[in-house]
């Protein structure tokens, strides 16, 4: 289990090149969900974010997105099983400069659910950055409090291609970049992100 948890843990760059980027955008609390529409290299995946539960997330993410700051980008962490981690790197392992860190919001009432998403950081609780990560299965046990008093921040979920976030989890995976295991040994490139409108018809929510 640590092994698994410490694989979701980002790397923060040492000399902390964190700063410049898009400014994160204010979101009321009563603000209706996002759409995000993320091409891959296996295909489409549709977010649904929810600024109501986690409103400084998804301005985090969604600053990101608008910047074009994960197109190139690729899945650089896969445990099936378990979660598929993207935004930190492109395929090469080169970092781009990232916005400050967000603050925790874990306590939001979201759960690490299959096809959730949530926001990977280190083991400080408000480090995460721009890394994310999609559940393959329930998680439970990064949930607020999790083993840290903290847990991961759900912020959104899939409704559009989980067919395609099986595709991710199936990868095999192995050595690459400065990572000793779970690599994608075919890369799973992050085209673009772009924000969309709402799809005509939206399943029922898993989360709260």
């Amino acid at each position: 289990m640590m092994r698994l948890l410490s694989s979701l843990l980002l790397l923060i760059c040492a000399g902390g090149a964190m700063a410049q980027g898009a400014a994160p955008l204010k979101v009321a609390a009563d603000a209706a969900p996002v759409y995000v529409r993320m091409e891959t290299s296996l295909g489409r995946i549709v977010l649904q974010l929810d600024p109501q539960h986690a409103p400084k997330s998804v301005a985090n993410f969604v600053g990101y997105v608008k910047s074009g700051y994960y197109d190139g980008l690729v899945f650089s962490r896969v445990i099936a099983g378990f979660m598929a981690q993207g935004g930190g790197y492109d395929s090469a392992y080169r970092q781009r400069k990232m916005q400050p860190a967000v603050r925790n919001e874990a306590d939001n009432g979201l759960k690490n659910v299959r096809g959730s998403i949530a926001m990977a950081r280190t083991g400080m609780p408000h480090s995460a950055t721009s890394e994310f990560y999609i559940n393959f299965a329930d998680n439970t046990n990064l949930d607020y409090p999790s083993f840290d008093g903290w847990g991961y921040t759900v912020f959104g979920r899939v409704i559009e291609g989980m067919d395609v976030v099986d595709k991710i989890e199936a990868i095999p995976t192995g050595p690459g970049g400065p990572f000793p295991t779970d690599v994608p040994q075919t890369p799973i490139l992050i085209t673009s992100m772009k924000i969309t409108d709402a799809p005509a018809a939206v399943v029922a929510p898993h989360n709260p």
